[in-house]
């Protein structure tokens, strides 16, 4: 993974990704392909909760990714999911990365953008940027991200929180970890030792045996793909599908093996306390190519707790066309009902399934053809703060409020057009329709990349916690 000066974008087949700050993004297979899915109006608006600010234990699932490197060039930190209200409108926080080495285990650290301890875990971070209040003092074992995941889960009581393994530019080795099944061993053993029991590296004072243990609640799997091509160097096989399925009973069964022997542990110590099951997610793909490549579906989801469904980046700044990313519904086009009736279809239960959705937008300019922006040739992704063609929620509302760009809305999409300049995205009233589709078809919950994107009160997570909160 390229860290730092990496942003979160996909490909048209299903891809949750991280790609280079310059580059631009492209689709990897041709919409075209995927199937038709029913034009409908979206759903209306519901009434909001009147309760802003509680904390509370909602029965949906809200799971939001941090990432690792957004404490840099966006200056967002663990802190900010405390002021922003996020933390308390959430049920789970995804942690974007941890990273496969080639050997086949889970590792921090590592060459140059292979890893980052210096965020996970060692970093002393001041008082201001701290979520109890306290500078990190030079001789605590565990300070960095990883401290503040653990004091903001001790101030919202029932937050859990995932490392998210992989990534778009982290999935390298995946395919090469799970050949075996005595390699899916080895691999599972060193992730349930490093993030689980929480045995991290020793870096000066920091690390060592159980340094990070109660941090991380589960485990969520980011490989993409299993059985297709994801980043370049990513490897894949035919193969990955049936190792994948394995790969995910040996998760299940390791987790529960270590939650069992903890039980046994504090009884012995006399000490009281349920047996914690530590859960087991993964972020899916949109394309059905994709998803017949690499996962078989009944097997997987006994398993899993939940997955996450794609649920943007259907198109991508760097094709030569303007498209939706997000699309609730679509005409001959992925879309978000498209793929939840594809998972439905191959044998997925409705409430294991959490509908992903994008806090910024995909953006292209030297936009012709008039009209609405809409499926019109573009010239180039457009400028943006940090990546071209790729822009967040709290940067995209600036320009609609601006009154310098019309804001369109059809099918459970949204978009800001100027007549040269197009971004497709979600906004509140994108997202409560979007609320209101997963309580109509019973789905679990909301799935939201990334945080750090949404305003500074945290707008879009209110907007999708009020969806679900509704009575």
């Amino acid at each position: 993974m390229r860290r730092r000066s990496l942003v979160r974008t996909a490909v048209a087949a299903g891809s949750l990704s991280l790609i280079a700050t310059l580059a631009p993004a492209a689709s990897a297979d041709s919409p075209a392909a995927a199937p038709a899915a029913p034009a409908a109006p979206t759903s209306s608006a519901a009434t909001t909760a009147d309760a802003d600010d509680r904390d509370h234990k909602p029965a949906y699932k809200r799971v939001g990714y941090f990432t690792q490197w957004g404490i840099y060039g966006r200056d967002f930190q663990v802190k900010d999911l405390d002021t922003s209200g996020q933390a308390a409108r959430l049920t789970h926080i995804n942690y974007a990365f941890g990273n496969v080495s080639p050997d086949g285990k889970c590792f921090i650290g590592g060459p140059a953008g292979e890893g980052d301890s210096w965020a996970d875990y060692v970093r002393p971070v001041p008082a201001a940027d701290s979520v109890d209040g306290a500078t990190d003092s030079p001789d605590q074992k565990l300070a960095g991200n990883f401290n503040e995941l653990r004091e903001l889960k001790a101030k919202h009581p029932g937050l859990k929180v995932m490392i998210s393994l992989g990534g778009w530019s982290w999935s390298t080795h995946f395919s090469n970890a799970v050949l075996t099944e005595a390699k899916r061993k080895a691999f599972v053993s060193s992730c349930i030792d490093l993030y689980i029991k929480g045995n991290l590296p020793v870096d000066g004072a920091r690390g060592g045996a159980g340094a990070a243990a109660g941090v991380f609640d589960g485990v969520d799997l980011d490989w993409e793909w299993p059985g297709s091509a994801g980043e370049d160097d990513t490897i894949y096989r035919p193969e990955d599908k049936k190792n994948f399925t394995a790969l995910v009973r040996e998760f299940r069964t390791q987790l529960d093996a270590y939650a069992k022997s903890e039980e046994r542990k504090r009884k012995q110590e006399q000490r009281h306390g349920k047996r914690k099951h530590y859960e087991l997610s993964a972020f899916v793909p949109t394309a059905p190519a994709k998803i017949d490549a690499g996962f078989e579906v009944r097997k997987i989801m006994r398993d899993f707790d939940f997955v996450n469904l794609q649920g943007y980046d259907f198109h991508v700044s760097g094709e030569k066309t303007t498209a939706q990313q997000s699309a609730l519904y679509a005409k001959n086009d992925f879309s978000v009902d498209q793929t939840v009736g594809d998972w439905l279809r191959r044998g997925a239960p409705a409430h294991k399934l959490v509908m992903g959705m994008p806090f910024y937008g995909q953006g292209w300019t030297g936009v012709t053809g008039g009209g609405d922006g809409m499926g019109q040739p573009a010239a180039r992704p457009a400028p943006a703060t940090y990546s071209a063609g790729y822009e967040d929620y709290k940067a995209l509302k600036k320009l609609a409020d601006s009154g310098a760009y019309k804001v369109h809305r059809k099918y459970g999409q949204a978009w800001l057009f100027d007549g040269n300049t197009l971004w497709t995205y979600d906004d509140p009233q994108v997202l409560r329709a979007k609320t209101s589709y997963i309580r109509d078809r019973g789905l679990g919950g909301a799935m939201f990349w990334s945080l750090d994107a949404d305003t500074a009160d945290g707008e879009l997570t209110k907007a999708v916690d009020r969806g679900l909160s509704r009575d």
